[in-house]
């Protein structure tokens, strides 16, 4: 599922306008520069978005963990804390959104201070919020990936790709030898219910596999912007993997919606029927993106 589709949370409509928009969003945020950061929950591991209000410095991003004056810190930031590896979006002269991946780091001292009175200088509210709690509100910097900076990081991140994608097919193969082990019935007969602590335990599986792909395709998208800008020629190529991406996040979508109900011996059946549609094709795009973008940063394919 889309780290922004789920109907109970209350961003969803500021998402798909900043989205819809180039990052401009209308009504109390008319006007504030914000931006979308999305997080690994550091419970499920999920991708979760979030629109935050920003402030620029440079090649950084400056993020508020104010939560209202709240008395307990935001989510997005206690996932940060956990992985700091995190994914903006921002509005662009390029005339739409578009996806960056950053690494948060955690200003303290002089310097948070220093940049919590700018933003409370720009947006008089921060000062109250910091009235409300006895919490000190962090202030985080994000920093994008920079494939100029270093000729070497770019094979990095290409021999790191190759390792998700090789522990997203163990988690593959995992799922699939479970769902294999409960449909034990002959062709035509009925496949008795599983019980309900091996069905809870299916669905645990299945949602990791789920979360794990969804976190993927989230933080290779961030990833691409930066592999378009230092490599041009390989922009037909990203372009075909976001396209993919986005088919196998609508399929992700139907399978989670299909998790929630109760399983019975007949939706066993179903959930493999439902992975196998998710995965079709699941290999090929792993191929087809360690074919091409491995050797324009100077990784070796795997042989598979």
């Amino acid at each position: 599922m889309n780290a922004t589709a789920s109907n109970t949370n209350p961003n969803v409509p500021i998402i798909r306008e900043f989205r819809a928009n180039n990052g401009k969003v209308g009504g109390m945020f008319d006007g504030v520069p914000l931006l979308l950061l999305t997080t690994a929950g550091r419970k499920t591991g999920r991708p979760h978005t979030t629109p935050v209000v920003h402030l620029r410095d440079g090649d950084r991003y400056l993020v508020f963990g104010s939560n209202a004056g709240r008395p307990q810190h935001s989510d997005w930031y206690e996932n940060l804390l956990v992985s700091p590896q995190a994914t903006i979006e921002l509005g662009t002269e390029k005339g739409h959104v578009r996806p960056f991946a950053a690494r948060a780091v955690v200003l303290d001292g002089d310097e948070r201070d220093h940049w919590y009175e700018r933003q409370c200088a720009v947006n008089p509210a921060f000062r109250q919020y910091q009235e409300q709690t006895t919490r000190t509100i962090p202030v985080v910097a994000l920093h994008l990936l920079d494939l100029s900076a270093d000729t070497t990081r770019a094979r990095l991140i290409g021999e790191q790709l190759v390792r998700h994608h090789d522990e997203l097919r163990a988690q593959l193969r995992d799922v699939r030898a479970r769902l294999d082990d409960l449909l034990t019935g002959e062709p035509g007969s009925a496949v008795p219910a599983p019980p309900a602590d091996l069905a809870v335990q299916l669905r645990g599986h299945c949602l990791t596999f789920c979360h794990g792909l969804q976190l993927h395709h989230t933080r290779e998208n961030g990833a691409f912007s930066a592999f378009e800008d230092e490599f041009p020629h390989l922009v037909p190529v990203i372009e075909r993997l976001r396209a993919e991406h986005h088919v196998m996040e609508e399929a992700l979508e139907d399978f989670e919606a299909l998790l929630r109900e109760a399983p019975s011996g007949d939706d066993v059946a179903r959930f493999r029927a439902e992975l196998d549609r998710v995965v079709t094709g699941l290999e090929d795009h792993f191929a087809y993106e360690e074919a091409n973008l491995l050797p324009a940063v100077g990784a070796t394919p795997p042989e598979r």
